[in-house]
């Protein structure tokens, strides 16, 4: 590591409490029937009544960009509306803090990532900055307060703000279907002396708890989606086509005095338009707007095994169905303050698809979105997954895999990796199809060709997936599932 590795704590910005809009449990009258949405509102101003007298703060390291960021985006506000007094705060650091918990990050799903240290230098900067943060944040709270800290980057403040006299939740999004690996007990070693302080952990499954941690601790809560956020409102095809041809992807076949409109709906309510464009390496002609789309969209992560999507789509899947094409898509690379690595990935599947033939080349695009606008991103999202015919998550390892539900919601057949969360979605052959091994290209070819071949099967797991994620993973059961772990 060198000096300039490593800023001044001076030249750090300040922990920024992120602006929310109001939102309205109300909204879930146009998904669940009157009688139900008032069961559910009415349990849930029960369990908030009695958090009215305390605050309760959720700490992250983003405001834009990843599952977390977006979740909290609807559950703050949620909580708003519950009467309860809850916001949202995001800690800042410099390059390589966020190289240390991309390492632990990496380590939890049992991948060694850059290869880099875990030791006491390490130890001691990740102290530095997390201290730096905890000191703006300590006057703030109150004895009895709520504190829920997600992820590793948040973990080395609990022991300085748990001296405030709070009640500490440390979320973990992140983990392992297996624990006996040398990268997730080197990741566990690290974090257990901060988390260890906590009064109560939140897991996404119970396979990720680590052996340290006696489970009347550990809580289990699944992820969700908000319905009507920019990104899973309901879009239209045709919307979704517009927005698609205007960023660049698709060719633009245009009636005579057509004029496609862009629209969504912000999180704040307010009618908006997709104005910006995306940065896309693409070579050839654009695919038609009938030819089928493959979708993968996550974060620019090695983890996401876009280079292994890339693979599988040329080798198994163009030979038999030449007019179909494959979108690789995330965030501009210089959009996510909290992962340092995406650039990195990105560039390995620049480098791949290079090396393609020209008319494998010219079936595969990879899109960069804007993150200026956070809504207008989920907005091209929404669109993506909209107009897509098939959307695969071949992950490595995944916490959960928010794109697998975002797809679901929106009635698309998936083909996605048995690993971890992925695996509490999709039930093989009934709403989903699922790749036993994440590393088995073939087979993942051969799963996407299944799809494209049988329309009737597509169908049938579009509409069982939909069904599947309104009964479990919307912010409805989601906000019960944290009401529930605060009053224990």
């Amino acid at each position: 590591m060198t000096s300039r590795d490593v800023s001044p704590l001076g030249l750090l910005p300040q922990v920024e409490q992120v602006d929310l809009p109001k939102l309205a449990l109300d909204a879930f009258r146009d998904v669940f029937s009157a009688e139900r949405l008032g069961s559910i509102v009415a349990e849930l101003r029960i369990k908030a009544s009695g958090l009215q007298e305390r605050a309760v703060i959720h700490i992250n390291s983003t405001a834009k960009g990843g599952g977390v960021a977006e979740m909290l985006a609807m559950l703050v506000p949620y909580m708003q509306d519950l009467g309860i007094n809850a916001s949202w705060l995001v800690i800042k650091g410099d390059q390589h803090f966020f190289e240390i918990t991309k390492r632990i990050h990496n380590g939890l799903h049992g991948f060694p990532g850059d290869g880099g240290a875990l030791s006491l230098p390490e130890e001691r900067h990740f102290e530095k900055i997390s201290e730096y943060n905890a000191q703006q944040i300590a006057h703030t709270l109150n004895p009895g307060d709520i504190v829920v800290f997600h992820d590793p980057q948040t973990a080395g403040m609990i022991p300085i703000l748990k001296k405030t006299g709070i009640l500490v939740f440390w979320r973990c999004h992140v983990g392992a279907d297996f624990q006996e690996n040398h990268c997730v007990e080197r990741a566990w070693k690290f974090l257990q002396p901060f988390i260890a302080h906590a009064d109560k952990l939140i897991f996404t499954k119970e396979q990720f708890v680590p052996k340290f941690v006696a489970m009347d601790k550990v809580s289990i809560i699944y992820p969700s989606i908000s319905a009507f956020s920019p990104k899973n409102q309901v879009m239209s095809p045709q919307t979704a086509l517009a927005i698609v041809q205007h960023l660049g992807i698709v060719s633009i076949v245009r009636k005579e005095n057509s004029n496609p409109a862009l629209d969504f709906i912000r999180l704040d309510g307010k009618r908006s338009q997709v104005h910006r464009f995306a940065d896309i390496l693409h070579a050839g002609p654009l695919p038609n707007p009938t030819d089928p789309m493959i979708l993968q969209i996550s974060r620019w992560d090695r983890l996401k095994d876009m280079s292994g999507v890339m693979r599988a789509f040329v080798d198994f899947v163009l030979p038999k169905h030449k007019d179909a094409y494959l979108v690789l898509a995330g965030p501009s690379v210089h959009g996510v303050s909290d992962d340092p690595e995406g650039a990195a990935a990105y560039n390995d599947c620049i480098s791949q698809w290079r090396s393609l033939p020209h008319f494998q080349r010219a079936r595969v695009q990879l899109v960069c979105l804007p993150m200026r606008d956070v809504d207008e991103n989920a907005a091209m999202v929404n669109a993506l997954q909209t107009h897509a015919t098939i959307i695969t998550q071949k992950s490595l390892q995944e916490g959960f895999g928010l794109t697998v539900t975002e797809a679901l919601w929106k009635r698309k057949p998936v083909v996605a990796s048995a690993v971890g969360g992925i695996k509490d979605q999709i039930q093989d052959g009934i709403n989903g199809l699922l790749l036993k091994n994440p590393r088995d290209l073939e087979s993942f070819g051969h799963l996407i060709n299944d799809l494209l071949d049988n329309t009737e099967l597509r169908n049938r797991l579009a509409e069982q997936g939909h069904e599947f994620v309104l009964n479990n993973f919307l912010a409805t059961r989601h906000l019960m599932d944290y009401l529930r772990a605060f009053s224990v």
